[in-house]
């Protein structure tokens, strides 16, 4: 399954990859020709309604992991792996990584570059495929200082360039980049050989991925805030409301993605 999708992706095809947290959507999504299925630690906001992604469990991404299998068995799933499961050392990442796969992922997500080159290292020479997640790393939203642009400056954007490529060295199988400058994105996109996947990082990334509330323009923000005092990220857009049909939505957005009218420049930084 991996190995066909990055075949299309030499070719020059856009992946089209999409969050996903129970059967009925992940069912859905695979026959509207969603690539890849992440089960992100984003249900901590969109599901749970809390205002990060810092009180996700190994046991609610697990129990998330296994619907979304079970509603797609034949598309690629990567699962997140939330904060605390995989930071402490890398026996640690692989019991909690393993655990994932157990439950149906494919493949495993974690965030951040640095140190964490050895963790991806180590996963994968044990078998379990790997995305390095760069740029904004909700997980440290905290030390980041909030939802804010990564890899502005030229120290910042060196060193979002060099995690990049340890990690694809280390084998990784996708790079994700995160709020970052599209600029940032083609030039790293072009200089390493893993594909990358963008998310508020232009339209140059070997493919793109969106949270589904988003995507549906339903989510509103914490459950404790004022809908009203909301304001949608600059990189999302509303595919429902160019129609009446979840299902048109969704297949919107595939077709959107992969002839490169998503991202626009609007959607970008």
């Amino acid at each position: 399954m991996l190995e066909k999708l990055q075949n299309l992706i030499k070719t020059g095809e856009k992946v089209a990859m999409l969050t996903c947290y129970d059967a009925t959507f992940a069912k859905l999504m695979e026959l509207a020709g969603v690539d890849i299925l992440l089960i992100g630690d984003s249900l901590g906001m969109v599901l749970q309604g809390a205002e990060n992604t810092l009180n996700v469990s190994m046991h609610h991404m697990t129990y998330h992991t296994k619907m979304v299998k079970n509603g797609a068995p034949n598309t690629l799933i990567m699962a997140d792996m939330p904060i605390g499961s995989y930071e402490q050392d890398n026996e640690a990442a692989y019991k909690n990584a393993l655990w994932l796969i157990k439950s149906g992922a494919h493949m495993v997500k974690f965030e951040g570059g640095g140190k964490r080159v050895k963790t991806a290292r180590y996963l994968i020479e044990h078998g379990i495929p790997v995305c390095a997640h760069l740029g904004f790393t909700p997980q440290s939203v905290n030390q980041l200082g909030g939802y804010k642009v990564q890899g502005k400056t030229d120290e910042s954007a060196e060193q979002i360039l060099n995690d990049a490529k340890a990690m694809s060295d280390a084998g990784v199988s996708f790079v994700l980049l995160e709020m970052v400058p599209a600029i940032l994105a083609k030039k790293l996109t072009e200089s390493i050989s893993t594909p990358t996947i963008g998310i508020g990082a232009g339209v140059d990334c070997s493919g793109q991925v969106l949270v589904l509330q988003d995507l549906l323009g339903i989510y509103t923000g914490a459950a404790s805030k004022n809908p009203a005092e909301f304001k949608c990220p600059r990189f999302v857009r509303n595919f429902l409301q160019e129609t009446n049909s979840i299902e048109i939505a969704i297949k919107n957005y595939v077709k959107a993605v992969k002839n490169k009218s998503f991202p626009a420049p609007e959607h970008s930084y």
